[in-house]
């Protein structure tokens, strides 16, 4: 999977959103599949339009607190690719790291949220609010 600043370069280089949306479908595509026993209600994501699904695998890392590994799928290819992109900033992250990283303000950067539907931009803000939840569990349920 590409690195977040890879990402953002390859943005900045497309001048046409056209190009823009085909990188970001082209971005889902890579995500590796979801198991078939992740399809699951728990792992469902709310308040997005598009069925979203995130698997969340949580490893312990001595005292630098857990570590979130995700995977994810979708039923909307440009939403796939938000996943990607997510991932790339969060996947395989401490979760004090993945609380303290923004992803809607380098979403905001990318230009991503004047191009895309209200729908499908708070779509990402719930995926994003799913993941820091997660980081949050996993934190608590550290051991100190």
């Amino acid at each position: 999977m590409a690195e977040i600043e890879d990402i953002i370069d390859n943005f900045s280089v497309l001048d046409h959103w056209d190009d823009r949306y085909r990188y970001l479908i082209e971005l889902g595509r890579e995500l590796p599949p979801l198991a078939p026993a992740a399809y699951s209600e728990a792992n469902k994501v709310q308040g997005c339009a598009s069925q979203v699904w995130l698997d969340t695998t949580v490893r312990a890392n001595g005292a630098d607190g857990p570590v979130l590994t995700f995977h994810g799928d979708s039923d909307a290819h440009i939403v796939r690719g938000l996943i990607a992109i997510l991932f790339a900033i969060y996947s395989d992250k401490k979760a004090k790291d993945i609380l303290a990283k923004d992803a809607v303000a380098l979403f905001e950067r990318m230009g991503l949220r004047e191009h895309l539907t209200p729908q499908r931009s708070n779509g990402f803000r719930s995926m994003v609010e799913r993941i820091r939840s997660d980081a949050r569990a996993a934190l608590a349920t550290a051991p100190a």
